[in-house]
Protein backbone atom coordinates (compact mmCIF):
# COMPACT_ATOMS: atom_id res chain seq x y z
CA UNK A 1 0.00 0.00 0.00
CA UNK A 2 0.95 3.69 -0.44
CA UNK A 3 1.28 6.08 2.45
CA UNK A 4 -0.53 9.19 2.29
CA UNK A 5 0.48 12.46 2.97
CA UNK A 6 -0.28 14.62 6.04
CA UNK A 7 -0.86 18.13 5.87
CA UNK A 8 1.28 21.10 5.98
CA UNK A 9 0.08 22.18 9.42
CA UNK A 10 1.20 18.86 11.41
CA UNK A 11 5.02 19.34 9.99
CA UNK A 12 5.70 22.00 12.22
CA UNK A 13 6.13 20.28 15.68
CA UNK A 14 8.64 17.78 14.53
CA UNK A 15 11.45 19.96 12.83
CA UNK A 16 13.26 20.71 15.77
CA UNK A 17 13.19 17.07 16.21
CA UNK A 18 15.20 16.44 12.38
CA UNK A 19 17.99 18.68 12.98
CA UNK A 20 20.73 16.39 14.28
CA UNK A 21 20.79 14.09 11.21
CA UNK A 22 23.62 12.94 8.78
CA UNK A 23 22.35 13.10 4.99
CA UNK A 24 24.64 12.90 1.78
CA UNK A 25 26.39 16.08 0.92
CA UNK A 26 24.58 18.62 -1.28
CA UNK A 27 26.06 21.52 -0.87
CA UNK A 28 27.84 22.68 -4.06
CA UNK A 29 30.70 25.09 -3.67
CA UNK A 30 33.13 24.36 -6.37
CA UNK A 31 33.84 26.75 -9.29
CA UNK A 32 34.66 25.26 -12.87
CA UNK A 33 38.30 26.23 -11.76
CA UNK A 34 40.06 23.02 -10.10
CA UNK A 35 42.12 23.73 -7.55
CA UNK A 36 46.02 24.54 -9.10
CA UNK A 37 48.75 22.16 -9.21
CA UNK A 38 50.68 22.07 -5.45
CA UNK A 39 47.76 24.29 -3.97
CA UNK A 40 45.37 23.82 -1.17
CA UNK A 41 41.42 24.86 -0.48
CA UNK A 42 39.99 24.31 2.93
CA UNK A 43 36.97 25.29 4.16
CA UNK A 44 33.47 24.81 5.41
CA UNK A 45 29.80 25.25 5.02
CA UNK A 46 26.71 25.14 6.61
CA UNK A 47 23.32 24.58 5.18
CA UNK A 48 19.60 23.21 5.71
CA UNK A 49 18.50 20.70 4.34
CA UNK A 50 14.57 20.73 3.13
CA UNK A 51 12.85 17.84 1.52
CA UNK A 52 9.02 17.63 0.99
CA UNK A 53 9.12 13.81 1.03
CA UNK A 54 10.24 14.04 4.56
CA UNK A 55 7.46 16.68 5.43
CA UNK A 56 5.40 14.74 3.89
CA UNK A 57 5.58 11.62 6.24
CA UNK A 58 6.57 13.48 9.34
CA UNK A 59 3.86 14.68 11.48
CA UNK A 60 2.43 15.39 14.91
CA UNK A 61 0.02 12.36 14.34
CA UNK A 62 2.88 10.46 13.72
CA UNK A 63 4.39 11.48 16.94
CA UNK A 64 1.90 10.45 18.89
CA UNK A 65 1.14 6.83 17.10
CA UNK A 66 5.14 6.78 18.14
CA UNK A 67 4.51 7.58 21.70
CA UNK A 68 1.64 5.23 22.12
CA UNK A 69 3.43 2.37 20.71
CA UNK A 70 6.68 2.95 22.66
CA UNK A 71 4.66 2.67 25.51
CA UNK A 72 3.38 -0.83 25.16
CA UNK A 73 4.49 -4.32 25.52
CA UNK A 74 2.79 -5.48 22.30
CA UNK A 75 1.76 -3.74 19.28
CA UNK A 76 -0.94 -5.05 17.15
CA UNK A 77 0.01 -4.03 13.16
CA UNK A 78 -1.63 -1.03 12.11
CA UNK A 79 -2.16 1.99 9.41
CA UNK A 80 -0.10 3.51 12.08
CA UNK A 81 2.89 0.93 12.36
CA UNK A 82 3.35 1.82 8.24
CA UNK A 83 3.66 5.43 8.47
CA UNK A 84 6.41 4.64 11.18
CA UNK A 85 8.27 2.82 9.16
CA UNK A 86 7.89 5.03 6.11
CA UNK A 87 8.47 8.06 8.20
CA UNK A 88 12.25 5.87 9.28
CA UNK A 89 12.85 5.75 5.58
CA UNK A 90 12.67 9.44 5.00
CA UNK A 91 14.44 10.17 7.25
CA UNK A 92 17.26 8.07 6.24
CA UNK A 93 16.70 9.15 2.33
CA UNK A 94 16.73 12.39 2.84
CA UNK A 95 15.67 14.23 6.29
CA UNK A 96 14.73 18.24 6.98
CA UNK A 97 17.72 19.40 9.34
CA UNK A 98 20.82 21.69 9.20
CA UNK A 99 23.86 20.10 7.57
CA UNK A 100 27.62 21.49 8.46
CA UNK A 101 31.06 19.93 6.29
CA UNK A 102 34.63 20.41 6.33
CA UNK A 103 36.66 19.69 3.11
CA UNK A 104 39.95 20.29 2.10
CA UNK A 105 41.57 19.45 -1.86
CA UNK A 106 44.75 19.44 -3.62
CA UNK A 107 45.98 20.21 -6.88
CA UNK A 108 47.10 16.96 -8.23
CA UNK A 109 47.55 18.26 -12.06
CA UNK A 110 46.85 21.29 -13.59
CA UNK A 111 44.13 19.77 -14.84
CA UNK A 112 42.97 17.79 -11.63
CA UNK A 113 42.33 17.60 -7.98
CA UNK A 114 41.22 15.65 -5.09
CA UNK A 115 39.73 15.92 -1.80
CA UNK A 116 38.20 14.84 1.13
CA UNK A 117 35.02 16.37 2.63
CA UNK A 118 33.67 14.94 5.99
CA UNK A 119 29.81 16.15 6.54
CA UNK A 120 29.26 15.11 10.19
CA UNK A 121 28.23 11.64 9.39
CA UNK A 122 29.26 11.06 5.99
CA UNK A 123 32.82 10.21 4.39
CA UNK A 124 32.96 11.94 0.92
CA UNK A 125 35.92 11.26 -1.93
CA UNK A 126 35.76 13.02 -4.88
CA UNK A 127 37.94 14.40 -7.72
CA UNK A 128 37.63 16.96 -10.63
CA UNK A 129 38.81 16.81 -14.15
CA UNK A 130 38.72 20.76 -15.59
CA UNK A 131 38.02 20.46 -19.38
CA UNK A 132 37.76 24.49 -20.10
CA UNK A 133 39.72 27.22 -19.18
CA UNK A 134 43.43 28.18 -18.40
CA UNK A 135 45.26 26.85 -15.31
CA UNK A 136 47.49 29.59 -13.97
CA UNK A 137 47.13 31.22 -10.23
CA UNK A 138 45.90 35.03 -9.42
CA UNK A 139 50.21 35.17 -8.44
CA UNK A 140 50.70 33.88 -12.39
CA UNK A 141 47.63 34.24 -14.80
CA UNK A 142 47.36 31.89 -17.43
CA UNK A 143 43.73 33.64 -18.56
CA UNK A 144 41.97 37.56 -18.25
CA UNK A 145 39.65 38.29 -16.30
CA UNK A 146 36.09 37.09 -16.97
CA UNK A 147 37.33 33.89 -18.64
CA UNK A 148 35.06 30.76 -18.57
CA UNK A 149 35.84 27.34 -16.93
CA UNK A 150 34.67 23.97 -17.02
CA UNK A 151 35.29 20.62 -14.81
CA UNK A 152 33.42 17.87 -14.23
CA UNK A 153 33.46 15.60 -11.23
CA UNK A 154 33.45 11.97 -9.06
CA UNK A 155 32.10 11.81 -5.73
CA UNK A 156 31.55 8.67 -3.58
CA UNK A 157 30.07 9.36 -0.29
CA UNK A 158 29.22 6.52 2.55
CA UNK A 159 27.74 6.47 6.25
CA UNK A 160 25.70 4.14 8.44
CA UNK A 161 22.48 6.02 8.93
CA UNK A 162 21.20 5.73 12.79
CA UNK A 163 18.15 7.73 14.05
CA UNK A 164 19.29 10.21 17.02
CA UNK A 165 18.68 10.07 20.53
CA UNK A 166 15.60 12.07 20.02
CA UNK A 167 11.66 11.66 21.70
CA UNK A 168 9.80 10.95 18.56
CA UNK A 169 12.74 9.29 16.66
CA UNK A 170 13.78 7.11 19.82
CA UNK A 171 10.03 5.67 20.47
CA UNK A 172 10.47 4.36 16.14
CA UNK A 173 13.34 2.73 16.72
CA UNK A 174 12.38 0.76 20.22
CA UNK A 175 9.26 -0.39 18.33
CA UNK A 176 10.67 -1.31 14.70
CA UNK A 177 14.38 -1.66 15.81
CA UNK A 178 14.79 0.54 12.19
CA UNK A 179 18.64 -0.02 10.67
CA UNK A 180 20.16 1.31 7.56
CA UNK A 181 23.24 2.53 5.68
CA UNK A 182 23.57 4.18 2.26
CA UNK A 183 26.24 5.22 -0.45
CA UNK A 184 26.15 8.09 -2.30
CA UNK A 185 27.72 8.22 -6.66
CA UNK A 186 27.33 12.01 -7.48
CA UNK A 187 28.71 13.25 -10.41
CA UNK A 188 28.37 17.07 -10.63
CA UNK A 189 29.29 19.47 -14.38
CA UNK A 190 31.03 22.83 -13.25
CA UNK A 191 31.16 25.82 -15.36
CA UNK A 192 31.80 29.48 -13.83
CA UNK A 193 32.93 32.96 -14.94
CA UNK A 194 35.79 34.31 -12.90
CA UNK A 195 35.76 37.73 -11.11
CA UNK A 196 38.94 39.11 -12.08
CA UNK A 197 41.94 36.83 -13.60
CA UNK A 198 41.92 33.22 -12.16
CA UNK A 199 39.39 33.95 -9.95
CA UNK A 200 41.30 36.42 -7.84
CA UNK A 201 37.92 38.11 -6.70
CA UNK A 202 35.98 35.03 -6.75
CA UNK A 203 33.35 33.88 -9.58
CA UNK A 204 29.82 32.46 -10.41
CA UNK A 205 29.04 29.00 -10.34
CA UNK A 206 26.71 26.98 -11.78
CA UNK A 207 25.89 23.26 -13.04
CA UNK A 208 23.62 19.80 -13.07
CA UNK A 209 24.52 17.13 -10.95
CA UNK A 210 23.09 13.55 -11.25
CA UNK A 211 23.17 11.36 -7.81
CA UNK A 212 22.73 7.51 -7.72
CA UNK A 213 21.84 6.33 -3.86
CA UNK A 214 22.35 2.57 -2.82
CA UNK A 215 20.69 1.89 0.44
CA UNK A 216 20.34 -1.23 2.69
CA UNK A 217 17.47 -0.57 5.64
CA UNK A 218 15.76 -3.23 7.85
CA UNK A 219 13.04 -3.79 10.53
CA UNK A 220 13.40 -5.96 12.88
CA UNK A 221 10.62 -5.68 15.42
CA UNK A 222 10.32 -7.67 18.89
CA UNK A 223 6.71 -6.49 19.78
CA UNK A 224 4.55 -6.16 16.49
CA UNK A 225 2.32 -8.47 15.99
CA UNK A 226 -0.08 -9.41 13.37
CA UNK A 227 -3.92 -7.92 14.08
CA UNK A 228 -5.63 -10.41 16.45
CA UNK A 229 -2.96 -13.68 16.85
CA UNK A 230 -0.08 -14.21 18.99
CA UNK A 231 2.29 -14.03 15.75
CA UNK A 232 5.32 -11.87 15.76
CA UNK A 233 5.83 -10.25 12.63
CA UNK A 234 9.34 -11.65 10.84
CA UNK A 235 11.58 -8.97 10.26
CA UNK A 236 13.18 -7.86 6.60
CA UNK A 237 16.25 -6.78 5.08
CA UNK A 238 16.06 -4.87 1.85
CA UNK A 239 18.40 -3.37 -1.00
CA UNK A 240 17.04 -0.46 -3.03
CA UNK A 241 18.55 2.33 -4.94
CA UNK A 242 17.40 5.30 -7.03
CA UNK A 243 18.49 8.36 -8.79
CA UNK A 244 18.13 12.06 -8.17
CA UNK A 245 18.85 14.81 -10.76
CA UNK A 246 19.35 18.64 -9.70
CA UNK A 247 20.92 22.15 -10.44
CA UNK A 248 22.80 24.54 -8.18
CA UNK A 249 24.38 28.26 -8.37
CA UNK A 250 26.54 29.66 -5.87
CA UNK A 251 28.54 33.12 -5.89
CA UNK A 252 32.98 32.91 -4.28
CA UNK A 253 33.54 36.24 -2.97
CA UNK A 254 37.03 37.54 -1.69
CA UNK A 255 40.41 38.20 -2.73
CA UNK A 256 43.14 35.71 -3.41
CA UNK A 257 43.50 34.07 -0.01
CA UNK A 258 39.80 34.22 1.40
CA UNK A 259 36.58 34.19 -0.01
CA UNK A 260 32.69 33.92 1.31
CA UNK A 261 30.61 31.35 -0.71
CA UNK A 262 27.00 31.32 -0.90
CA UNK A 263 25.08 28.93 -2.61
CA UNK A 264 21.65 27.12 -3.24
CA UNK A 265 20.74 23.12 -4.64
CA UNK A 266 17.81 22.66 -6.05
CA UNK A 267 17.47 18.14 -6.27
CA UNK A 268 13.85 16.54 -7.57
CA UNK A 269 14.19 12.35 -6.29
CA UNK A 270 11.56 9.61 -7.53
CA UNK A 271 13.03 7.42 -3.91
CA UNK A 272 11.05 4.07 -5.42
CA UNK A 273 8.30 1.95 -3.88
CA UNK A 274 9.91 -0.05 -0.34
CA UNK A 275 9.07 -2.89 1.29
CA UNK A 276 7.68 -3.21 4.66
CA UNK A 277 6.70 -5.09 7.34
CA UNK A 278 3.54 -7.49 6.68
CA UNK A 279 4.07 -7.88 2.98
CA UNK A 280 3.23 -3.82 3.14
CA UNK A 281 5.16 -0.91 0.81
CA UNK A 282 5.39 2.59 0.53
CA UNK A 283 6.47 4.73 -2.27
CA UNK A 284 8.10 8.13 -1.82
CA UNK A 285 9.24 11.18 -3.91
CA UNK A 286 9.62 15.01 -3.73
CA UNK A 287 12.18 17.91 -4.07
CA UNK A 288 14.73 18.52 -1.55
CA UNK A 289 15.83 22.49 -1.86
CA UNK A 290 19.73 23.14 0.55
CA UNK A 291 21.05 26.62 0.59
CA UNK A 292 23.90 27.09 2.22
CA UNK A 293 26.99 29.69 3.05
CA UNK A 294 30.16 29.12 3.84
CA UNK A 295 34.23 29.96 3.80
CA UNK A 296 36.92 28.59 1.59
CA UNK A 297 40.59 29.55 1.48
CA UNK A 298 43.30 29.23 -0.47
CA UNK A 299 46.67 28.12 0.43
CA UNK A 300 49.29 29.12 -2.51
CA UNK A 301 52.21 26.43 -3.62
CA UNK A 302 55.16 26.29 -5.32
CA UNK A 303 54.79 25.74 -9.32
CA UNK A 304 57.42 25.28 -11.05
Amino acid sequence: MTIHRLPLLRYLPLLALLATACTAPRTFTSSGKVTPRGEFRVGGNTAFNVATSTLDQAGSTLKDAASAAARKDTVQYSAAVDRLQAAALAYVLDPVQPTADLYVRYGVTDRVDAGYKYAFGSHVFDAMYQFMGPTGTPESPGGQAGAMYGSIGLQFATQRAKLPNLPFLDNIADVLSFRANRNDLIVPLVFSKSFGPEEEIGALSFGVVYTHTFVRYGFDSNKVYQIGTNNLLAGLSQKQDFGSYGGFINAKIGYRYAYIIPAVSVFYQNYGTYQLLNNRSTTLKGVTIVPSIGLQFRIPGSRR
